[in-house]
């Protein structure tokens, strides 16, 4: 019983000690580099006006290292637009479907006005919609735009500052595309068809007719541009900043800070793969012409503006006399929904398009951990009775396993008083006292480290749930029951103001709901399952584990701390039938009693 303890104590404070670490100094740290980068960004200069409507954009063409597109002078002489502002000084073909709202920008063809129909800010139903681009004129620009690259005998081709023209009248929906047109001047039409279907994803089909007497050589370009660094969650378990797959090489995930001291991230070219910008809940990306060669290349860039950018240029495409060639750019705009992703991943081909959710090392845990909840969540429409459904899953999956450990347990507490006979026979020997104690186990058919086995299953669950309720959109604003109206933030009760009976509010740290209660509540009962340790500084640790976990949890989701809680019931019955079935004494009673008997002083 003695090494079973000091197997669950090191587990214990190596949980313990991971968590201090991640709250008490990784994400202060992140917090103080997000102010000072932040307060480095406001000093930046005014941003220098853009250059005229032939100009190569040189982010993608190749050009030296820090260069980057061009923006339109007539946005970016003025960084504090408002959004009508910003919007009114262009021309606009508008976007309309069920899931988007805005306007496309006729410079440069450019998305850079969307909002989210069906997400707002906050619970309210009353709160904004979500933005996710915004124009470059605004202080949170944020943009996709797809743009070509010609050589000198080519003319120019359609860049960051090219008008292009379009019919009156046109919007943007899910079943009518539109289509703009740019003619050079100099013998190349390039035609652009735009589409989107009723969730995020646009299409950009672009034709390049040559009517000329020579050969023009055109490649294409991509690239998701923000002018400000967005405030992070700052936590390892969720990825955000600058993302991309890249062929062979497979997953990128590049921080804000990591693109700040290394400003130009370049990559080998691929054929196959995709590249953008992710938030925790929300993604802009681009997929470039699949089974073409292309480079990626992630930025950070100061000069004029500060901005942040993922882009690719694809490989030079010949154009013949008289001739035509057609490419097709992807971009996703819109929000991280785990079905809608996976569908555009299978569908389009699109290497390893699911990654854009961060599942983590542990996807092989987390995805199915998501998949399930989900499907139970279509069945009983509530995602909080999902969860405690799914707690009942996994409990019957990983049954036989917990019931040998607790059988094992039951079986080491019918053998402590042996065990006591065994230390007061050999005493001070402790090389003795271990062959004695493996002799006995051996003899009574018992595994000391049996006991340990539903704390260890326990940590891969409970961090892929965690993981599922921290990253997945799906979880976001899903209430429970009562006042849980949104799973995946911190109970907003506490314990301090008599869960709001007193009219004041308490500060964070001591933001100790009722789920976290409850929490600590079962965790007590599950520890007092167990006869008290006889050493006394694991004693005190038993005693002060569930105080200190009730505190530390009341930080974390909700939905993480009912799962936790109906785990811990769910254990506490489980246990409790077998060591009666085994005829081992339940120590629940005894313990609770001896907290409230006086203690014996001694002389």
């Amino acid at each position: 019983m003695e090494n079973n303890r000091n197997y669950f104590v090191a587990i214990l404070l190596s949980v313990l000690v991971l968590v201090a670490w991640q709250f008490l100094y990784v994400s202060p740290k992140i917090e103080r580099e997000r102010v000072a980068a932040e307060a480095l960004q406001a000093q930046q200069p005014a941003p220098a006006t853009g250059t005229g409507n032939a100009a190569a954009p040189g982010a993608v063409s190749g050009s030296a290292p820090g260069s980057d597109v061009a923006i339109p002078g007539t946005v970016t002489q003025a960084a504090g637009l408002t959004r009508e502002e910003a919007v009114a000084q262009t021309g606009r073909i508008s976007i309309d479907t069920p899931s988007l709202e805005g306007s496309i920008n006729l410079s440069g063809a450019r998305i850079d006005d969307l909002l989210l129909k069906e997400y707002r800010e906050t619970i309210d139903p009353t709160s904004p919609n979500i933005t996710l681009f915004s124009p470059a004129g605004m202080a949170n620009g944020y943009f996709a735009e797809v743009g070509f690259i010609a050589d000198a005998q080519s003319g120019p081709a359609p860049g960051p500052n090219t008008v292009w023209t379009a019919a009156a009248g046109q919007t943007l929906t899910e079943t009518s595309p539109v289509t703009l047109t740019y003619d050079n001047g100099e013998g190349l039409v390039f035609t652009r068809v735009i589409s989107v279907d009723e969730h995020y994803l646009f299409s950009f089909e672009d034709t390049i007719a040559n009517s000329g007497d020579v050969a023009a050589s055109v490649a294409g370009y991509g690239r998701v541009t923000r002018f400000f660094k967005p405030k992070t969650q700052g936590i390892y378990v969720l990825h955000e900043g600058l993302i991309g797959v890249v062929g062979e090489e497979g997953l990128q995930e590049v921080d804000y800070s990591d693109v700040e001291d290394t400003p130009v991230i370049v990559h080998a070219k691929a054929t196959a793969g995709w590249m953008g910008i992710t938030d925790k809940y929300w993604a802009a990306a681009l997929v470039p012409p699949q089974g073409a060669g292309f480079e990626t290349r992630f930025a950070h860039f100061t000069d004029g503006r500060a901005r942040y950018q993922s882009d690719f240029k694809t490989d030079a495409m010949a154009v013949a006399p008289g001739g035509s060639v057609t490419s097709k750019t992807l971009v996703f705009a819109g929000a991280k929904e785990v079905p809608v992703i996976a569908e555009y991943g299978e569908k389009n081909n699109i290497l390893n398009f699911d990654l854009m959710i961060d599942w983590g090392w542990f996807y092989f845990l987390t995805k199915p951990m998501f998949w399930l909840i989900d499907y139970l969540y279509k069945m009983f429409g509530n995602f909080g009775v999902s969860i405690l459904v799914t707690t009942v899953i996994v409990k019957l999956i990983f049954f036989p396993l917990a019931n040998k450990s607790y059988v094992s347990m039951a079986n080491m507490k019918k053998v402590q008083p042996k065990l006591e006979e065994l230390k007061a026979k050999h005493g001070d020997d402790k090389m003795a006292l271990q062959q004695g104690m493996m002799e006995l186990y051996k003899k009574e058919k018992i595994n000391p480290v049996a006991g340990c086995w539903p704390v260890l299953l326990q940590i891969p669950v409970f961090f892929s749930l965690y993981k599922v309720l921290y990253i997945t959109i799906e979880m976001r604003h899903a209430p429970f029951f009562g006042w849980i109206k949104d799973l995946s933030a911190p109970d907003p009760t506490s314990l301090f103001n008599l869960f709001g009976l007193l009219p004041y509010d308490v500060p964070s740290f001591l933001m100790i709901g009722v789920w976290p209660l409850i929490m600590g509540i079962t965790m007590f009962i599950q520890m007092r399952m167990n006869p008290t340790p006889p050493d006394p500084t694991q004693a005190m640790i038993f005693t002060w584990m569930p105080v200190v976990f009730t505190f530390m949890l009341a930080t974390f989701p909700a939905g993480l701390v009912i799962y936790w809680a109906w785990n811990n019931t769910l254990s506490v019955l489980q246990q409790g039938v077998i060591m009666k079935r085994q005829g081992a004494k339940i120590e629940l009673w005894d313990n609770l009693a001896a907290l409230f008997k006086p203690k014996n002083k001694t002389t």
